[in-house]
């Protein structure tokens, strides 16, 4: 069953109760508290300029274990040659446009609208949405963007505007930052070729809420 949110009321449905696909919820708002309440029970917003807000909490979620993330000799050897530098928080702005308008052999649009962004910029500048840029001779080539919780980096999207690009900012936040688990949200190729893996949801809520409190810092 899906649920409609009150704008009014600050709150969500547990999780468990999304549909085959996901889909737990709709209504409400992108506001930060809703959006900081929605990523600490394993819920987050995907929807596009002409449908409503939409929450999922698909079970099982597709995850990757910083410690197992894989790296071919290929891309080895790119980051001994250190042919990217990298920075976080230095360009979160920047990053999440590239990743609303580069396009996509999936996907015909866009799911980041203007309201997407300006909310995730909200909680940026709160300290809870963080980004990594990749750099090639001083240009912003690639990278990605989440929201952390409680040592759970739940990843937004990511870019490339060369080869590598984004895979090299995925290895950089699983082997630079101290985290629990890398959320990837729904299963694609490329992120099973780099170490994703399905958790069932009652483990990704365990692993989410223990000890559970806000980060703000990378």
């Amino acid at each position: 069953m899906v649920f409609e949110l009150n704008s009014k009321k600050l709150e969500f449905p547990h999780p468990s109760y999304a549909e085959e696909d996901g889909l737990l919820a709709v209504g409400g708002d992108l506001s930060a508290d809703r959006l900081l309440l929605a990523y600490c029970n394993g819920i987050f917003p995907w929807f596009s300029d002409d449908s409503p807000i939409l929450w999922y909490a698909p079970d099982p979620r597709f995850v990757i274990y910083p410690s197992k993330i894989k790296i071919s000799k290929s891309m080895a050897g790119i980051l001994r040659k250190k042919t990217f530098s990298f920075s976080i928080d230095q360009g979160f702005s920047e990053v999440i446009q590239h990743c609303a308008a580069i396009n996509r052999k999936e996907q015909a649009g866009t799911w980041i609208t203007q309201d997407m962004i300006d909310a995730y910029r909200k909680l940026a500048e709160l300290g809870y949405a963080h980004s990594v840029e990749v750099w090639q001779d001083g240009s912003l080539v690639g990278g990605l963007y989440g929201v952390l919780i409680n040592g759970v980096f739940c990843g937004e999207s990511m870019f490339s505007k060369v080869p590598n690009a984004s895979k090299a900012a995925l290895i950089f936040l699983a082997q630079e930052i101290d985290l629990r688990l890398i959320d990837c949200q729904f299963h694609t190729a490329h992120l099973e070729s780099m170490g994703g893996e399905y958790l069932s949801l009652t483990d990704y809520l365990a692993i989410l809420t223990k000890d559970q409190r806000h980060e703000q810092s990378v």
